[in-house]
């Protein structure tokens, strides 16, 4: 068998649930009836879904144990593509009028595109570009050549 290439669910490890799920309301993201206040929140994305829930009870779950602090970066971003370079800079702008923060503002990539990166009150990064190269499907979600 193989693994089937798609991403169902994303879980980010946060210290407080309720200030991520408050931030994530705030962008306007949809909360599932599956969530369980305070404990986990579970939102709706096209095509798959975002989980945020306490980053110790994670880290047990994955096997490690309790952590310490979170590290400084965590070496994954999740992106979010646009259709055009004006809807990076409301994302962006978006992201830290609901608490976040802008990791690197809005600008043209050197491959073409336009793009930034913010982090939520966890230090989780998102990038939002802009692939003149990959349009978008009636979902918002890239076509890939």
């Amino acid at each position: 068998m193989s693994i089937p290439s798609r991403i169902s669910l994303v879980t980010l490890g946060v210290d407080d649930v309720e200030r991520s799920t408050a931030f994530y309301l705030a962008l306007g993201w949809e909360l599932s009836s599956s969530s369980v206040p305070g404990d986990v929140s579970f939102f709706r994305l096209g095509g798959a879904a975002l989980a945020v829930w306490g980053r110790r009870d994670l880290a047990v779950d994955v096997g490690i144990g309790e952590t310490g602090a979170p590290p400084e970066f965590r070496e994954t971003t999740v992106a979010i593509n646009v259709g055009s370079e004006a809807e990076v800079d409301a994302a962006i702008a978006a992201a830290v009028e609901a608490g976040g923060s802008v990791l690197v503002p809005p600008h043209r990539a050197e491959w073409g595109g336009y793009t930034g990166y913010f982090t939520d009150p966890d230090g989780h990064v998102w990038e939002v570009a802009h692939n003149p190269y990959w349009p978008l499907d009636d979902a918002g979600l890239p076509i890939l050549p």
